[in-house]
């Protein structure tokens, strides 16, 4: 029997650097196509469909900073929703029996958040922001492809960090700042958006141990399931931030930076994965010092390249 290909859009994003590591650990026999294609042109998305016929397809491209969406909301609509549709389009045509997997976003629930609940796979989406809106739009375009056929499966993850990541969102911006205060480059001011916000985080390495799991077993679950990726173990960002400043031996003044404020924001956002624990066999095992260990040991480096 021929190995299995997987193919994968994002390959050398955040998520999908440490996809690949993954995926090398979990399936060594796998032939791991990474997408060398813009997922916006949809003549080259089938055509490489076509050329590759995967077994499986992680979908990881996207426009993921909520930031980078409100500046480019059409750039942010073309790839995270129509890119969606390229993709999708193409596995019908071309690999049917392919398990197209969407790394869709917790984002998309919104304002379904303000009940103050773990939120399941059955609460309603109800996006707040450009990026929330293009994923919760291709997540239901993708539950709508599944009933007409596409073996989908939809995995809502909850907010993930570890090194690697880009500074546009809040802990490794803490990071940065943390590392250069430590280097004496940055004086002892860390400049931060709101703190009181409280969130389910969760190690970038235990979101891609799910989708690793999801590609042996989502063929096994009903076209177009829903699955979240969470912690169910909200954080204070301003709790998260003294952890880090602890670890890193750093004292700083905290100044809001009116910048980094968002125009809406939700009190607490937290996710039950019970279904993903079920389905998958999964649940998160990295310690959280690790993953705070490891995004600042990540920013020293980058620190001391500059």
């Amino acid at each position: 029997m021929p190995a299995p290909a997987i193919l994968i859009t994002g390959a050398d994003g955040f998520v999908g650097r440490h996809m690949i590591a993954t995926l090398r650990r979990t399936h060594p026999d796998a032939a791991i196509h990474r997408a060398a294609f813009d997922v916006t042109d949809a003549a080259a998305t089938e055509n490489a469909v076509r050329a590759a016929r995967p077994n499986a397809c992680l979908h990881l491209a996207a426009v993921a900073a909520i930031a980078d969406a409100r500046r480019d909301p059409d750039h942010a609509w073309r790839v995270n929703l129509h890119g969606t549709l390229h993709l999708a389009r193409a596995i019908m045509a071309h690999a049917p029996d392919c398990l197209f997997l969407l790394a869709s976003s917790a984002d998309a629930y919104g304002g379904s958040f303000r009940s103050g609940r773990k939120l399941d796979e059955a609460a309603p989406l109800d996006p707040l922001n450009t990026y929330a809106a293009t994923k919760a739009a291709a997540d239901l375009a993708i539950g709508a492809m599944a009933a007409e056929g596409l073996r989908a499966i939809r995995l809502r993850a909850f907010n993930h960090t570890g090194p690697g990541q880009t500074d546009a969102f809040a802990l490794p911006a803490f990071a940065r700042q943390i590392a250069l205060i430590a280097a004496g480059r940055q004086e002892k001011v860390l400049r931060v958006g709101a703190l009181d916000p409280m969130r389910d985080f969760l190690d970038v390495r235990d979101v891609c141990a799910a989708y690793a799991l999801a590609v042996d077993r989502g063929g096994a679950l009903p076209r177009g399931r829903i699955l979240n990726v969470a912690s169910g173990m909200p954080r204070r960002l301003g709790d998260v931030l003294a952890e880090m400043l602890t670890l890193a031996g750093v004292a700083a003044r905290i100044e809001t930076d009116a910048a980094r404020l968002r125009p809406t924001e939700i009190a607490t956002a937290c996710g039950d994965a019970s279904a993903a624990g079920h389905a998958l066999g999964w649940t998160p095992r990295i310690p959280w010092n690790q993953t705070l260990a490891d995004v600042l040991a990540d920013w020293r480096d980058r620190v001391a390249r500059l």
